[in-house]
């Protein structure tokens, strides 16, 4: 181990020096200090994001700035590009929310980091560029045999299987757990997580065309538009323990009609609201008309439990960045241990992030999209979407812009 620490000391070294270099060749030296960055102009479709020019940021006392290496792409920065999230953040800014790179200076009053680690990181925004200044609450080191792609696919999608599943459902030995979107990154968290328990019994749904790929991640796989209700019943008549639901609509009925006594159910998204590239009133009136009133007197009688979770409201709302610390802290040793590894499905040069945002509507990826803040763009991707822009002139995009402000919970 003391061997690859060297060997990744080194590396860190010579990226820093690369970086470095890239800069002076694009202009960009010390006295202009300027950096690329993704940038939402307006809430919309795929034409609002644009690849920018912006100041480079600086930390303040207790921040620290990171060299950007890869970025998190998640199905809310989908709602957040579309306004469908509560009091959404004016335009333009930076999208993302997690991150790794390098750290490359501290600000004032900062412990526990020095410059040239490797880090991975939550941010209320900002990700998406090839620096950003975190408060130091946020970050966290990374094991030296993660890859900095591992590390953007962790955090979000680690902290909320594991949070869902012990912090809030108390998931035990024997028990039963459905997910959905098992193929996605959380549903591939939450597979590992639950074989981390001796005996637990995993449900998933997911498309047909990802089930080769997946079965062996989960004890039971079904399509997603299967009646699954049913398919889960033949082989558990009493249901299951644990569900935990990113569809919200219809599946919010069918979720607590499988719980057994003493059952959790827990919605932590809604991506059943999201049917096109710009948000629709329509499909957010549909989709929660479909979901079951909740009678708080039925719940009394079964036995059963409801709840809700949102990792980026518990962390930059209600301030539990000191319990997020402990349950990074018990994912690190898994991940050491090998007991759970991140599945990346694919990397994209930020200037490919409107082919990425639609592979992830189309609900096409298995494991989670990474942004390679190195990774060159193939050329017809970048010719026909983010080309780099100095004033960040684009097209207007007419439709859904002006449609009736009714926003969802910001949930993730």
């Amino acid at each position: 181990m003391a061997k690859e620490g060297v060997e990744k000391a080194e590396e860190t070294e010579q990226m820093i020096e690369k970086n470095g270099g890239k800069e002076q060749e694009n202009g960009l030296g010390a006295d202009t200090k300027e950096m690329r960055a993704v940038v939402l102009s307006g809430f919309g479709g795929l034409n609002k994001l644009r690849v920018n020019k912006k100041p480079m940021p600086e930390p303040q006392e207790g921040e620290i700035k990171i060299r950007v290496k890869a970025c998190g792409l998640n199905f809310i920065d989908l709602m957040v590009r579309q306004g469908n999230i509560d009091s959404p953040p004016k335009t333009p800014l930076i999208p993302g929310f997690e991150l790794s790179g390098i750290v490359e200076t501290l600000g004032e009053n900062t412990k526990g980091f020095e410059i040239g680690d490797r880090v991975m990181a939550f941010t209320n925004y900002n990700a998406w560029a090839e620096v950003t200044c975190i408060p130091q609450e946020f970050v966290y080191k990374i094991p030296d045999d993660m890859s900095f792609s591992e590390a953007a696919a962790f955090p979000m999608n680690f902290v909320t299987a594991y949070m869902m599943l012990f912090e809030v459902a108390n998931l035990r030995e024997g028990m039963s757990v459905l997910v959905h979107s098992a193929g996605g990154g959380v549903g591939q968290a939450v597979a590992q997580l639950c074989y981390t328990v001796p005996n637990v019994t995993v449900f998933g749904t997911a498309s047909s065309f990802k089930h080769e790929a997946i079965k062996d991640s989960l004890t039971y796989l079904f399509d997603r538009n299967s009646d699954y209700v049913q398919e889960v019943k033949r082989v558990s008549p009493e249901g299951v323990d644990i569900v935990l639901d990113c569809l919200c609509g219809e599946n919010t009925g069918k979720g607590l009609s499988l719980l057994k006594p003493l059952g959790t159910y827990i919605l932590y998204g809604s991506s059943n609201m999201v049917t096109g590239e710009t948000k629709s009133f329509f499909s957010f009136a549909k989709s929660w008309w479909q979901v079951e009133k909740v009678n708080p007197i039925k719940l009394y009688e079964e036995n059963k439990v409801i709840a809700g979770f949102s990792l980026l409201n518990l962390l930059f709302k209600q301030g539990r960045s000191a319990l997020v610390k402990q349950v990074m802290d018990k994912l690190i040793k898994l991940y050491c241990g090998r007991k759970i590894k991140p599945r990346v499905d694919s990397l994209w040069a930020l200037e490919e992030v409107k082919e990425a945002m639609q592979r992830i509507h189309d609900r096409g990826n298995i494991g989670k999209l990474i942004l390679d803040v190195e990774k060159s763009p193939t050329p017809l991707m970048a010719n026909d979407s983010t080309e780099t822009s100095e004033a960040g002139e684009e097209e207007e995009d007419h439709e859904g812009d002006n449609e009736n402000k009714e926003r969802m919970p910001f949930i993730q």
